[in-house]
């Protein structure tokens, strides 16, 4: 099969030959090639096949040590976080948005829309994508010799949820996360998506063995405050100072929540109280909620 490249570069606005394409004028001083992509199945972009097809991304990108970045502000946020990029793939009228970067050895694949969506198998609405390499995650002990304050996550395998609860620990002052071993990946393109790219800004590691790695936790200095809406539960306003000092927060999944093991080898189980008959909140604005209460007398902070 007939696979091509067109090599015109950032900083040029007619390609070689002098004919110009139609949306591919860049403006920029260094000469990058952009190679042109026009076979949806060139081994070159295998890193961005099916991406929507969740079972394949999982054995494919953990194994191969990569992930998948979607938008130009996730993508800046990861190379600004030092993940090295394999390569880029963007919407051939969009190669200028990448025109500053320091791309280093990584390629830069430029398509159009039909055949981004033929590969990727979705309408890559923002039009630039990139695949980066993963680095080795830390161990939880380094984790938690780092941070005052974690936030632990048992079974949580809804991307959305995953991405916005990193979001927001970023936002409201976790210092790290912990996952059980049958949380779903943090890299995962949606998970990346939701969070905004703040998924690099938080340290996490896997906790192993479960639900028995929360001694490890409590060992490390930490108290385990396992939310649930039971109505037996500590309202997470009245912990004390002590409780809150170093605070490791336990949530579980949407709809069943923690496990009773988990629950066995919590601290203290904590709850929001909820108000005209509602009996829980999305997992993802309960963590919100509950990061928010156990920062709230942090001295103040500005955002970057």
């Amino acid at each position: 099969m007939l696979r091509r490249s067109f090599p015109f570069f950032f900083g040029q606005t007619t390609p070689p030959g002098g004919r110009r394409r139609a949306g591919l004028a860049v403006r920029q001083n260094r000469r990058v090639p952009v190679h042109q992509i026009t076979d949806p199945d060139d081994d070159r972009i295998a890193d961005y096949r099916a991406l929507t097809d969740v079972e394949l991304r999982t054995r494919w990108e953990p194994p191969h040590g990569l992930f998948i970045a979607e938008g130009e502000l996730v993508l800046r946020r990861a190379l600004r976080a030092g993940y090295p990029a394999r390569s880029y793939l963007v919407d051939a009228k969009r190669v200028d948005q990448l025109a500053d970067l320091d791309t280093g050895d990584a390629p830069v694949y430029a398509a159009t829309q039909d055949v981004l969506q033929r590969a990727t198998g979705f309408h890559v609405h923002r039009g630039v994508l990139a695949s980066f390499h993963r680095r080795p995650l830390p161990t939880a002990a380094e984790v938690l010799a780092a941070a005052r304050r974690v936030l632990i996550l048992e079974d949580v395998n809804n991307h959305t949820n995953l991405g916005a609860i990193f979001r927001g620990a970023a936002a409201l002052g976790i210092d790290a996360v912990l996952l059980s071993p049958s949380c779903a990946d943090p890299l995962y393109r949606r998970s990346v998506r939701v969070s905004m790219g703040e998924v690099f800004a938080m340290p996490y590691a896997k906790l192993d063995p479960w639900p028995t790695g929360l001694d490890q936790v409590r060992d490390a200095g930490f108290t385990v405050l396992a939310m649930t809406p039971a109505p037996d539960a500590v309202p997470i306003q009245r912990l004390t100072p002590a409780q809150r000092e170093r605070a490791a927060l336990l949530l579980g999944a949407e709809g069943p929540g923690l496990t009773a093991a988990a629950q066995a080898a919590s601290d203290v189980r904590v709850v929001i109280p909820m108000r005209r008959g509602v009996d829980s909140l999305n997992v993802a604005a309960a963590a919100a909620v509950a990061f928010w209460e156990l920062g709230r007398d942090d001295p103040p902070f500005g955002g970057a």
